[in-house]
């Protein structure tokens, strides 16, 4: 079975190696030479191409109405299955905010905040009747919280105070649960490596076993329900859900401390500051700001490793040295001390690292899991993580470096586009190809390249 996040194919009833989703086809083999060998150059014409197919491709995939179960009204969706995923939905935002007047973007958000349950739990994903697929105590049942993010890329395109008034309050309760349920006494918070969304990057060390729980990946437990003959998807995914907790990563999670998930909460701290300080809430500042002051000095002083100058999630109060692109999320968690962050940043140009044919893998190349053809989180370049990098960098003053990885990356999206006339969920970071597998016609997140990169980083430069 191809690595793909469990609960999204078992939802579309696929899980196995010879099962095909619903509008997504197994990736057939690309063929890179084919894309490469031919002379590339980047016009403004293929731009506008560019730009134009991610619209439509986003157009096309709004949904709400009559003809919904539930969610009546229309909204922009990643549209990978019937059902709605938060930190999909959040990326989608960053590009979408640009065309508030054509694209539901407001509403999409919106599903989220009413289903949020008194104590501001927010599920990762909902069924397509607005049922929450994870209970609130299951490790997999939240996303990154990037709800603040969202609102503050709206809010940066569109100054509407009201909008930010509606929303606070929800995301403040939000953000209070985050640090109920996740943080631990060492300030830094665990999570689950396929709730935070990288899916199958492990997080765990090198070796690790456990005689707790039956030993498997959560990857071998979805081959072992997909050979399951005669069963549904949903018997399927509730079984998944149900066994999850035992296999390697459900065991571990309440050990690991996550370097992604703690800068997420920095960045969240700092954008609550920044809305409460737009609309007048003054009095929630100095949480935040005391909030914001705790996480850093725990984060350089238990993660970073000085010799390797990068950032490491723990296990047992010891680092796990896993590389992958998650921890610059510490960029815009504004958690890197200035006398550490040029050492941080020169792993992004290391053609042995992150800094390959294009740039940006999830996984460092010099990682022994690394897949150079992707592999989904082993090694595919997602526009996610990437616009979160060159966020990040700007933000630190390093506008040369988010220029260059900026235009690396667009270009090397342009070609696959020129060949294939369409953009894809992941690409293929030693490849000029999608990644493999990487789902087709997807923005999803990935129209957050030809829109949201192409606006902030090409356009005028």
């Amino acid at each position: 079975m191809k690595r793909r996040d469990f609960n999204r194919n078992v939802a579309l009833g696929v899980i196995g190696a010879a099962t095909v989703t619903a509008g997504c086809e197994p990736t057939p083999k690309p063929q890179p030479e084919a894309i490469a060998k031919a002379a590339f150059k980047m016009t403004p014409e293929l731009s506008k191409r560019m730009y134009a197919k991610a619209l439509e491709i986003t157009k096309s995939k709004v949904r709400g109405g009559e003809s919904e179960p539930f969610f009546k009204k229309p909204f922009v969706d990643a549209a990978f299955s019937d059902n709605i995923f938060l930190w999909d939905t959040c990326f989608i935002v960053c590009f979408a905010k640009y065309h508030l007047d054509e694209l539901p973007v407001h509403q999409a958000l919106d599903n989220f905040y009413d289903r949020m349950e008194p104590d501001g739990y927010i599920c990762r994903e909902y069924r397509i009747d607005g049922r929450p697929l994870w209970s609130k105590d299951h490790p997999v049942s939240i996303n990154p919280p990037l709800l603040a993010l969202a609102e503050t890329e709206i809010y940066a395109v569109k100054k509407d105070k009201e909008r930010l008034k509606k929303a606070y309050p929800i995301l403040k309760k939000n953000f209070e649960f985050h640090i109920n349920h996740y943080q631990g006494d060492d300030k830094l918070f665990w999570g689950d490596t396929l709730g935070m969304g990288m899916d199958n990057i492990p997080r765990f060390p090198h070796g690790w076993t456990t005689e707790e729980g039956n030993g498997m990946t959560h990857h071998e437990l979805g081959d072992k329900l997909g050979a399951m003959a005669g069963a549904t998807g949903e018997e399927k995914l509730n079984r998944f859900i149900a066994e999850y907790v035992e296999t390697l990563q459900g065991v571990w999670n309440e050990e690991g401390r996550l370097v992604d998930f703690t800068a997420q909460m920095a960045m969240y701290a700092l954008q609550l500051k920044f809305i409460a300080e737009e609309i007048g809430a003054s009095d929630d500042v100095p949480f935040y700001t005391s909030f914001h002051a705790d996480l850093k000095q725990a984060l350089n002083g238990l993660c970073w490793n000085n010799d390797d100058a990068f950032y490491y999630d723990l296990g047992y109060g010891k680092q796990i040295k896993r590389k992958h692109i998650g921890m610059y999320w510490t960029l815009l968690g504004e958690l890197v001390p200035e006398d550490k962050l040029d050492a941080f940043l020169t792993h992004l140009t290391d053609p042995n690292a992150f800094y390959r044919k294009i740039p940006l893998p999830a996984l460092s190349a010099d990682e022994p899991d690394y897949k150079g053809w992707g592999d989904y989180w082993l090694g595919g370049v997602w526009a996610p993580t990437s616009y979160m990098v060159l966020k990040g960098l700007t933000a630190n003053g390093k506008h040369a470096l988010a220029q260059d990885l900026a235009e690396k990356t667009y270009a090397g999206v342009a070609q696959v586009f020129e060949a294939t006339n369409t953009f894809w969920e992941n690409y293929a970071p030693d490849l000029i190809s999608y990644g493999m597998p990487a789902k087709k016609d997807f923005c999803g997140w990935t129209g957050l390249v030809p829109i949201a990169i192409y606006k902030e980083y090409i356009e005028n430069k």
